[in-house]
């Protein structure tokens, strides 16, 4: 696996915590148009329970922070939306090709 740079892996660790938030913060309106929507409370709250299930397991919300997975953990956020190829700017070009050439090989 890829050996990220002291660089990369404090860059990673600032940049986190405000990728998590702001994936949270769109999960949370994601759930209140679940709740919002049509159709019985029960239902609701059923729906919405196994959707946060499900939601937790995301590096969006919570990720073991170690720097030997540091470019699987870019990746797996990649693929949950929690961010985008442009929010790999600042990474060494090592990680950044890295993890693009990973995720467009996922994607095929």
């Amino acid at each position: 696996m890829l050996e990220c740079t002291k660089a990369d892996w404090k860059l990673f660790r600032e940049k986190v915590p405000g990728w998590q938030e702001a994936y949270m913060a769109r999960l949370n309106k994601e759930y209140i148009e679940l709740l919002q929507g049509d159709g019985n409370a029960a239902d609701k709250f059923w729906a919405l329970e196994k959707r946060i299930k499900e939601d937790r397991k995301s590096p969006g919300v919570i990720m073991e922070m170690r720097r030997s997975t540091m470019a699987l953990n870019l990746l797996r956020l990649l693929q949950d939306g929690a961010i985008c190829e442009e929010d790999l700017q600042g990474f060494s070009e090592d990680v950044r090709d890295a993890v693009i050439e990973m995720w467009k090989r996922w994607r095929e």
